[in-house]
């Protein structure tokens, strides 16, 4: 008989499978196609970015069956323990109708080639149970992270926007995925031990912050595990032997979003997408960013704590986290620390963090009078790229001078790093020709960029400078379109921008 506290435990089709003891660095994907013969879940980039692998993971949250599409090639299987795993292959039966995902797609002519159509359906399938009236931009989204190599986007979208007029069906309906049996069956998969594997360098997933710290503190070379967004790739593109893996989707103080009087406490293993819907709900200005950070599939798993932690140069959450001032909560053992985000990254891929210490949060200053903040992404796609150069500029101005401003970058450095030579040239200055030329010269001072296959440091220096000149032309244009708000409701003449002085 196989160890409980070994044995990876999820639901598919009303049943409950068991893989005893797998290697850590098995991916979902594998174990559908090769244990499980699930062959219309694809391998295409293996690395998130095409969705041909997409699967929709079902989880247990406050008594409902939360629903979300991830990527199974880079999902790694023990990560899925608990859960209901959801393919193509679910949605219908032999001798049923097609789900109305699937008719929809069948109705609009929407599969050509048919390789990715599987993923696709899945992803429209979360969007579906979610939102049964999405309208094209939704349809946009959910979509994001799906490629077709037959560019039949268009016969896709408009299965996406037919599905919702379909009428629903007895497999799978939305009533049918909160079913009290489908709800009893994740429940009854609930554990009260530790997930633990043997098999390679092994596995543990804590149940709580504290076995965590314990963990870390006991064998400090560990790998921490979030999301697995970039640790996927590790196994499936570069091949690596991992270490010993502490996985932190299973402890649920970690799960958090706390909204406090002085800001908002997002915990690590929080996903995107939840936190990014946190952090627009307090600052809008950071919508297309979030947008367009990366596919929800990839948002669904990642984590905002571990594009933090990952330290990457270009990953596009810290400028903005930069910009607002955010602060790290850092563990080691039952020690817990505060540190700025800006003095956390100290190299290319190097951190102020201990042996066996952790990321458990980040606290996001809550907003003051007077903020304002814009966030930038430049990209050669819109969609599912790596920024050349992000910006995040948070400003406060008192009568047209500056008071206050932090600017963060990436891709301009080793490191996501402040602009703070270009931040002291529009400080205690309004931001005139003369004073934004001045930042745009200190940034030679901030920066040293790369050239690479995404951008030559020339171009980089240059985006990043028209960048702050944007700030301006959208800070006088704000002003002027409140001052002819405010004329209008005095019955005076509409404010023209050039009436607007730029000193």
């Amino acid at each position: 008989m196989s160890d409980p506290s070994a044995t990876v435990r999820f639901v598919l089709d009303g049943c409950t499978i068991e893989i005893a003891d797998p290697p850590p660095t098995e991916t979902l994907l594998q174990c559908l196609r090769d244990r499980l013969g699930r062959h219309g879940v694809k391998e295409g980039c293996a690395e998130g970015d095409c969705g041909a692998c997409t699967v929709v993971l079902g989880e247990l949250h406050a008594g409902q069956v939360d629903y979300r599409a991830v990527n199974a090639c880079i999902r790694l299987l023990p990560t899925v323990d608990g859960r209901e795993v959801v393919t193509a292959e679910s949605l219908s039966a032999a001798d049923a109708p097609l789900h109305p995902v699937q008719q929809a797609m069948v109705d609009c002519h929407a599969s050509q080639c048919g390789f990715c159509t599987p993923g696709f359906v899945m992803s429209l399938f979360a969007l579906w149970l979610a939102h049964p009236d999405a309208d094209r931009e939704a349809v946009l989204d959910a979509l994001s992270g799906n490629l077709c190599r037959c560019t039949g986007y268009r016969p896709i979208i408009d299965a996406g926007l037919m599905m919702g007029r379909l009428p629903e069906p007895d497999r799978w309906s939305r009533a049918d995925a909160q079913s009290p049996e489908r709800r009893d069956r994740l429940t009854a998969l609930k554990r009260s031990d530790t997930l633990q594997l043997s098999t390679d360098a092994g596995f543990a997933a804590p149940r709580s912050v504290d076995e965590l710290a314990q963990v870390l503190e006991s064998q400090p070379q560990a790998l921490v595990l979030a999301g697995g967004t970039d640790v996927g790739l590790w196994v499936t593109k570069q091949l690596r032997e991992l270490p010993f893996i502490v996985y932190l989707g299973e402890v649920a103080e970690l799960r958090q979003i706390l909204a406090q009087p002085d800001g908002l406490h997002i915990g690590a293993a929080v996903p995107l997408s939840e936190a990014f819907a946190a952090l627009v709900e307090a600052w809008p200005e950071l919508r297309e960013l979030a947008q367009r950070f990366a596919s929800l599939p990839v948002c669904n798993s990642g984590t905002l704590c571990g594009n933090i932690a990952n330290g990457s140069p270009i990953g596009d959450s810290m400028p903005a986290l930069l910009a607002l001032g955010a602060e790290l909560e850092l563990r080691r053992g039952e020690r817990v620390r505060r540190l700025a985000l800006d003095a956390f990254y100290l190299g290319y891929r190097r951190t102020a963090l201990e042996p066996g210490e952790f990321v458990a949060a980040v606290q996001v200053p809550a907003r003051r009078p007077g903020q304002s903040l814009r966030a930038w992404k430049v990209s050669k796609r819109f969609d599912q790229d790596i920024s050349a150069v992000c910006m995040a500029v948070q400003l406060e101005a008192r009568d047209g001078v500056v008071s206050r401003v932090r600017i963060g970058c990436g891709g301009m450095a080793a490191i996501p790093k402040r602009a703070t030579h270009a931040e002291a040239a529009l400080t205690g200055r309004t931001l005139s020709p003369a004073a934004i030329d001045d930042a745009v010269r200190a940034l030679s001072s901030d920066f040293s960029p790369m050239s690479d296959m995404r951008a030559s440091a020339g171009y980089r220096l240059e985006v990043a400078g028209n960048l702050l000149r944007r700030l301006a032309l959208d800070s006088h244009a704000q002003d002027a379109t409140g001052a002819r708000a405010a004329l209008t409701a005095r019955g005076d003449r509409p404010l023209r921008l050039d009436d607007v002085s730029a000193d």
